[in-house]
């Protein structure tokens, strides 16, 4: 049984000693985890979920992002969804998967309510994301049709992360994953609208992992063929699943380390498309007022994401490729300020995105998706045309955010909301999680007012 193999492999991994490159990249997937917690948890649907789980906060000994103390599940439901919700949150392209906000949020979480060291929250990240990205492969890419694979696989993840930081053997680890796999939801078409939902997948998939690890410690039961059982996950939620992609390399060849950062603040669909746009912009100085037509060529299933010329609002922004890559070409970035109603309601950028045209290019599809690509050509009035082809996203293993650029993304989201002091302080204690002896991070309410204000 898979859920066997990889409790045999998590076994293993809690005494193991974890390369040194592999401890490194598995900090940087928490510190931009934080990046992207603290101003998500300014939002809703995080602001909503404190009122309405009220009777789980002010006690136990997770936190939430702001110091405010949480029982486990809490914590990880709230900090889950707060850190899905700005868009900036990392991807493990070849499962199409936000692994840090289901695995991190149980983590952290578990970390915090059991008192452990810096040391074994690294252990339970990794292991989280090294079995939730291989069976997020396996299924890959007929999965995505329907579901959202931040909801689906990182509820094992999440599972798989809180086992290892409760230190379940192998017989509790096996049957947490066991139990969740029973919970694994989330569906597209929470993507198509303004609605809070998307956020909520990766806040659901941190709680329901939790739950299956406290649970199976103990002593709760699973099918442990629920993952390639006939009637089982691979069974409902793929086509042909690919189950040697799930052992593949366990244990030896760390997907953490090939996690891509992002460098835009939307959905990755859009990312090549701005990637090219910018280049073009900057490589023949091409003003924004001066463009007559951008043809963007790319990958199907993207675009039945982002294909949306009307969006409404800020959430439906970030899911518009016309929008990002309009803005990009008329602000030069896609920031946290994209999405602020001047922004979303500029005139420049609302005249740019008519002249767009969306193609599906064949050869790119089908590389999805292990390659994100795009073919930009932007034509300007005077009739020359230029053309770029964006091979990769910025952020993307072929084309990382060095370490300094991780540092910068976090200061740049994290000093609004608790201050220049507190995010430099925190961001050093994040360099030495493997140092410390727990994990209880506290940001008061106090230091976020005065730095929002």
């Amino acid at each position: 049984m898979l859920v066997e193999q990889f409790a045999d492999y998590a076994a293993r991994e809690q005494t193991s000693q974890v390369p040194a490159d592999v401890i490194h990249h598995a900090k940087r997937a928490v510190i931009d985890w934080y990046a992207s917690l603290l101003p998500g948890s300014l939002v809703a649907p995080a602001t909503l979920l404190e009122q309405a789980f009220a009777e789980d906060l002010d006690h136990g000994n997770a936190r939430l992002a702001s110091g405010r103390r949480a029982t486990l599940r809490a914590a990880a439901l709230i900090n889950g969804a707060a850190s899905h919700s700005v868009e900036f949150d990392d991807i493990y392209r070849d499962a199409g998967y936000h692994p840090g906000s289901p695995v991190i949020s149980a983590a952290l979480a578990a970390a915090q309510a059991h008192g452990a060291s810096g040391e074994t929250l690294l252990r339970g990240v990794i292991v989280g994301y090294e079995i939730s990205t291989r069976i997020g492969e396996a299924v890959m890419p007929s999965h995505y049709r329907y579901w959202h694979t931040t909801g689906t696989v990182g509820s094992f993840g999440a599972a798989a992360a809180v086992a290892t930081i409760l230190g379940c053997n192998q017989a509790q680890f096996a049957h947490a994953l066991a139990t969740v796999g029973t919970f694994a939801a989330g569906l597209q078409q929470a993507f198509r609208s303004q609605a809070m939902t998307k956020p909520l997948h990766g806040g659901h998939a941190a709680d329901v992992g939790a739950m299956a690890a406290l649970a199976a410690a103990k002593g709760v039961t699973g099918a442990l063929d629920i993952i390639e059982g006939e009637v089982g996950f691979g069974a409902a939620m793929s086509v042909n699943p690919d189950w040697s992609k799930a052992t593949r390399g366990l244990g030896t060849d760390y997907h953490i380390t090939r996690v891509t950062f992002k460098n835009h603040g939307c959905c990755g669909h859009n990312f090549p498309a701005i990637d090219g746009a910018l280049h073009l912009q900057r490589t023949h100085g091409i003003a924004a007022k001066d463009i007559r037509k951008v043809r963007v060529e790319s990958y199907q299933a993207g675009m039945d994401i982002v294909n949306n010329f009307k969006p409404e609002g800020d959430y439906e922004a970030k899911f518009s490729l016309p929008y990002t890559v309009s803005h990009a070409l008329v602000h030069s970035s896609v920031r946290l300020n994209a999405f602020a109603p001047e922004r979303l309601n500029d005139p420049a950028v609302r005249a740019l995105m008519p002249k767009f045209e969306i193609i599906n290019d064949p050869e790119l599809s089908r590389g999805y998706p292990n390659q994100r690509a795009a073919r930009v050509e932007i034509e300007i009035n005077d009739g020359r045309k230029f053309t770029h082809f964006q091979p990769y996203r910025k952020g993307d293993p072929e084309m990382p955010l060095t370490d300094a650029e991780l540092n910068d993304k976090f200061l740049e989201l994290a000093i609004p909301v608790i201050g220049d002091a507190t995010a430099r302080k925190l961001l050093d204690a994040l360099w030495s999680l493997e140092k410390l002896k727990t994990v209880d991070f506290d940001f008061t309410s106090r230091q976020r007012a005065r730095a929002a204000g």
